[in-house]
């Protein structure tokens, strides 16, 4: 299972390394140390925690200002596999993403739970939204 540096949870949760830090701490998802002293978060608890983060769960009550890109990179939080076709869902900062694509497309690419990738979205139509 893929591990990630505070840092690198800190870019896919969408908020600075010392708030992970803190988070962490709180015990509001597990840390472990590699044999260089580096915090590492499990990819599956990092998923986990980004889904409770993108409902809502982080507690600041602070609206964000923001005009969303097309691309997001963020971690793989589930992966539903049928006979052809397969769902994916991404949580990229609060920002949940599921693509539908074939079975085939999530088999070559590798993905599972807790490994980071980027979702990439082309639409005709954008809407802004501003609290």
């Amino acid at each position: 299972m893929q591990s990630y540096t505070i840092g690198q949870a800190a870019r896919l949760l969408g908020v600075s390394p010392d708030t992970t830090r803190r988070w962490a701490d709180a015990g509001r998802f597990a840390t472990h140390r590699d044999d260089g002293g580096r915090r590492l978060v499990d990819g599956r608890d990092l998923a986990a925690f980004a889904v409770e983060l993108g409902q809502g769960g982080d507690g600041d009550g602070e609206p964000s200002y923001t005009s969303a890109r097309n691309a997001f990179p963020g971690i793989v939080t589930a992966v539903k596999l049928g006979d052809i076709a397969a769902q994916v869902e991404i949580q990229a900062g609060p920002h949940r993403l599921v693509s539908l694509l074939t079975r085939e497309a999530v088999e070559e690419l590798g993905l599972a739970v807790g490994m980071q990738a980027t979702a990439r979205v082309k639409s005709t139509s954008v809407h802004i939204d501003r609290p």
